[in-house]
């Protein structure tokens, strides 16, 4: 067998021949309209995560995450005292998994889940990262992030409909969302000094 050197052009070509046909996968999503999300997830609930368990999932042997949120109010679905979702990644041991895109959680964190899929599967949030609206608490206060964008058109910087709401804000938000009602804009255009 001939001694290549990684810098030989046959090496190049060796390589540029294993990259040509290694298979290629992607995912997109598309960004959901809040409304949409609200009436198409089956469950909709506010609650913390209590645990978070990896587990090898599949024939191709990937690794997932089923997370067990103790729920505080549901605000569509059948009301229970817990609920179990799962997202793609996780840890065993020294092996990894991450997706882009999906969300990661960990014992303590405090969420409005937006969740789809039906029994027998397990649900999982709703356009993976786009069904987490996670609830950051400080100084006696708390926020829901990101805040919902309820207008149409382009996004515009320093919107008041942009900020993070309370928590009973946003329930409010996804109230009127599955009631078909859209909360009133009061977004207004600021004018740019010249």
């Amino acid at each position: 067998m001939p001694n290549i050197h990684y810098r030989s052009p046959l090496f190049l070509v060796f390589v540029a021949c294993a990259l040509v046909g290694a298979p290629v996968a992607a995912t997109t999503l598309v960004p959901a309209e809040f409304g949409q999300m609200a009436r198409e997830s089956e469950l909709i609930v506010h609650g913390t995560v209590v645990g978070v368990q990896a587990q090898v999932v599949g024939p191709r042997r990937t690794i997932e995450s089923v997370v067990t949120l103790q729920v505080a109010d549901t605000l569509k679905g059948t009301p229970a005292a817990q609920t179990v979702f799962r997202v793609p990644g996780g840890r065993i041991g020294r092996l990894r998994s991450v997706m882009v895109g999906a969300p990661q959680f960990a014992a303590g964190d405090e969420v409005f889940l937006f969740l789809k899929g039906r029994a027998p599967a397990i649900a999982m949030p709703y356009g993976l990262s786009q069904g987490v609206f996670r609830v950051a608490r400080s100084g006696g206060k708390a926020a829901v992030t990101p805040a919902v964008v309820t207008g149409t058109g382009p996004v515009t910087r320093g919107d008041r409909s942009r900020r993070p709401l309370d928590p009973a804000a946003f329930a409010s938000r996804v109230r009127q969302a599955l009631d078909g009602a859209a909360p009133p804009d009061r977004r207004r255009a600021i004018p740019r000094p010249r």
